[in-house]
């Protein structure tokens, strides 16, 4: 295994909660944080990361980044978004995410949309991203052997090279995001 399989196998990017691993009952907030923490605790950087939090879910409540709860109990629906916000949450402000949720919390309940069916979506695309990652990483892993560094600075040129794309894919999410204030204000009008 290469440096970049290695950093890939690590990251857990196949990792997700599918919709049909969530139960059709409602759950506590508890049961909610234990269904997250044994997915994902593996793809933590270190252990005093926490997946989620009482906190984490409070706030996203109270910042209405998903539709309200009942008798303090949460749905799938609540389980997907939290998912959707979860998988944001990396890479876009709590602001963002809000503006990024809105469209879909507006339109759960019509009968032209289905949450079920979109959070699919999203885990393929998702599951298809961490393979075009592995390829886009040993891309980059194999131009950085051309130049004639070693050890140390060749991590850090690989360092540098990931920061740099992963601020480009930032960026670009958060020109999408704009978009969506822009439409979102023009109907309003």
């Amino acid at each position: 295994m290469n440096k970049s399989e290695e950093i890939v196998s690590k990251l857990g990017l196949e990792v997700n909660i599918h919709a049909e691993e969530i139960p059709d009952i409602d759950l506590y907030m508890d049961q909610v944080i234990q269904l997250f923490d044994s997915k994902f605790s593996q793809t933590l950087r270190n252990t005093d990361e926490k997946v989620l939090t009482k906190t984490m879910i409070n706030n996203y409540a109270k910042g209405k980044l998903f539709i309200p709860i009942k008798n303090k109990k949460y749905s799938k629906q609540h389980i997907m978004l939290i998912n959707l916000i979860y998988q944001l949450k990396g890479a876009l402000s709590i602001n963002d995410i809000k503006t990024t949720m809105g469209p879909i919390n507006e339109k759960i309940g019509n009968d032209d949309f289905s949450l079920e069916n979109f959070y699919s979506y999203s885990i393929a695309l998702q599951q298809g991203n961490a393979q075009n990652f592995l390829e886009e990483i040993k891309a980059h892993e194999q131009e950085i052997e051309q130049f004639d560094i070693n050890g140390d600075l060749k991590k850090l040129l690989f360092i540098t090279s990931l920061a740099n794309m992963s601020n480009a894919y930032r960026k670009a999410a958060e020109l999408l995001v704009d978009e969506l204030i822009v439409n979102k204000k023009e109907e309003n009008k």
